[in-house]
C-alpha cells in the first residue's frame, strides 16, 4: 500500500512542480526587457531592527556609507529591539536615527519593524529593510534605485552569503537562497509573475505600505502572500546584492527552520483562502505562493509520517519488511540525485558569485540534498510543537571586500 501512495506522492509532485522546470529554462535562456524609464534619484530610508547586534551592525553600517549612491538622499533608521549591549550606541556613533523597544511580549522583527516604521516621515520614496548582520554591494542602492524608477513599487535584491564555506549547514543555506535568486525569483520576473521577499534586502513604495501589519513567524511570507492577493508584483533586482550570514551550528539551525516551518503553516492558515480565491480567478502569482505555502511541506511531511506508521504496522504485523525498505531506498535516492542535480546546477551557474574556493564550491553539493533532507523531522516537529521567535546570533564581522 506504501508503494502505490509513494508513487502517487511522486505524480502528484511531478504536476505540481513541472512548471518550475519551465523556470529553470527562462532562468537559463530568457533575456529581460530593456526598461527605458528615466532614472530619478529617489529619497530612501533604510530600517534595520537589531537585537544584540554589536559585533556586526558596524559592517552593516560601513557598507551603507560606501555606496555609490548619493548620501544626501539617504537616512538609515535602527530600532534597538530589546537589547542588552551596545547595538544603539553604536548605530549612533554611525549616524543612524536609534529607537530602542522594550517589550518582551510582543517579540519579534514584525513587532518592532511595525513601531520603526512609525517613526520614519512621509518625505521618503521608499523604505529598504535590511538585518543587522548584512553587507551590501557598493552599488547596492544604485541598482535599487534603477528598478525603482522604472515603476516597481516592491522589490527584492539578490541575497548571497558572508559564510559559504564555514560548514556543510551554511552552505546549505546558502545554496538555497542562490537557487531562490536565479531558479525562482529571476524566472518570475522574466515571465511577469510576482517573486517572493526572502526575509531581508526588499525595498516597499510608501505609497504601497505606511504600516507594517504582518507579525507571523515569516512576516516576509505574509507580506508576500498578502501583496500578491492584493494583485501587486514584487520585482527582482539581480544587481542589487547583499551578503547575508547563515547558521553554522545545527541546533541554531534546527530552531530557526521550524520557525520558518511554524509560520508556513499561520501563513497558509491566513492567506491560504484568499490565494485560492485567487488562482480561481487565474492569478498565476497566486498558485505559485499556494503552491510555496502547502506543496513540498505538506507532501514531504504527509509521505514522511505515512511511510513510519506503514513501517511500524509491518514490523507489528510481522510482515516482511525487505520490499518495503527497497521501494524505500529507491525513494530517497531518487530524492538525493534530485536534489543534488538543483545544487550542482546552482553552483555551476552561480559559480562567480559563490564567495568559497572551487573545491568546496563542489564538496557542498554533496551535502546540500543531506541538509535539505533534516528539513523533514523539523517540519514534523513544528506541526505538534508550540513555537515561539527567538533571535539568531551573528557573529561574523565582515567588510563587503572580504566577503
Amino acid at each position: 500500500m506504501s508503494v502505490i501512495f509513494n508513487k502517487a506522492i511522486t505524480l502528484i509532485f511531478f504536476l505540481l512542480f513541472a512548471y518550475q522546470g519551465f523556470y529553470i529554462l527562462v532562468s537559463l535562456f530568457g533575456k529581460e526587457k530593456k526598461e527605458e524609464k528615466e532614472n530619478v534619484l529617489h529619497r530612501f530610508a533604510i530600517l534595520i531592527c537589531a537585537r544584540n547586534e554589536e559585533r556586526v551592525i558596524g559592517e552593516l553600517l560601513d557598507s551603507i556609507e560606501r555606496q555609490t549612491y548619493p548620501k544626501e538622499c539617504v537616512q538609515v533608521y535602527v530600532m534597538a529591539d530589546n537589547c542588552d549591549d551596545d547595538t544603539a550606541a553604536i548605530a549612533k556613533d554611525h549616524g543612524a536615527v536609534v529607537y530602542e523597544r522594550k517589550d518582551t511580549v510582543r517579540k519579534g522583527k514584525g513587532y518592532a519593524l511595525q513601531e520603526l516604521l512609525k517613526e520614519v516621515s512621509d518625505e521618503y520614496d521608499a523604505c529598504i529593510v535590511f538585518d543587522a548582520d548584512n553587507v551590501l554591494d557598493p552599488h547596492y542602492l544604485e541598482a535599487m534605485n534603477h528598478s525603482f524608477s522604472q515603476g516597481h513599487e516592491i522589490i527584492t535584491g539578490y541575497r548571497n552569503s558572508k559564510n559559504y564555506d564555514s560548514n556543510w549547514i551554511s552552505a546549505g543555506y546558502s545554496l538555497w537562497f542562490l537557487r531562490e535568486n536565479r531558479f525562482l525569483n529571476k524566472a518570475r520576473y522574466l515571465l511577469g509573475v510576482s517573486c517572493a521577499v526572502s526575509g531581508t534586502g526588499f525595498l516597499f513604495s510608501r505609497e504601497v505600505l505606511r504600516n507594517w501589519d504582518y507579525h507571523t513567524l515569516t512576516e516576509d511570507l505574509e507580506f508576500t502572500a498578502d501583496q500578491v492577493c492584493r494583485g501587486r508584483k514584487i520585482a527582482f533586482c539581480e544587481d542589487a546584492v547583499l551578503y547575508d550570514e547563515q547558521p553554522v551550528l545545527f541546533m541554531q539551525s534546527f530552531h530557526q527552520r521550524m520557525r520558518w516551518a511554524k509560520g508556513f503553516l499561520q501563513v497558509f492558515l491566513k492567506d491560504g483562502g484568499r490565494l485560492l480565491k485567487g488562482v480561481g480567478r487565474g492569478n498565476f502569482s497566486c498558485f505559485d505562493m499556494l503552491n510555496t505555502l502547502t506543496s513540498a511541506y505538506g507532501l514531504s511531511v504527509l509521505t514522511l509520517i505515512v511511510n513510519v506508521l506503514t513501517l511500524l504496522g509491518m514490523i507489528l504485523a510481522e510482515e516482511p519488511l525487505v520490499p518495503f525498505l527497497m521501494s524505500l531506498r529507491k525513494g530517497l535516492m531518487r530524492a538525493y540525485i534530485g536534489m543534488y542535480l538543483i545544487g550542482l546546477l546552482t553552483t555551476l551557474t552561480e559559480w562567480k558569485k559563490i564567495r568559497t574556493s572551487s573545491i568546496y564550491k563542489i564538496l557542498y553539493t554533496f551535502t546540500f540534498p543531506l541538509f535539505m533532507a533534516t528539513y523533514l523531522p523539523i517540519a514534523v516537529c513544528a506541526l505538534f510543537t508550540e513555537v515561539q521567535w527567538t533571535p539568531i546570533e551573528h557573529s561574523i564581522s565582515m567588510r563587503h571586500e572580504n566577503v
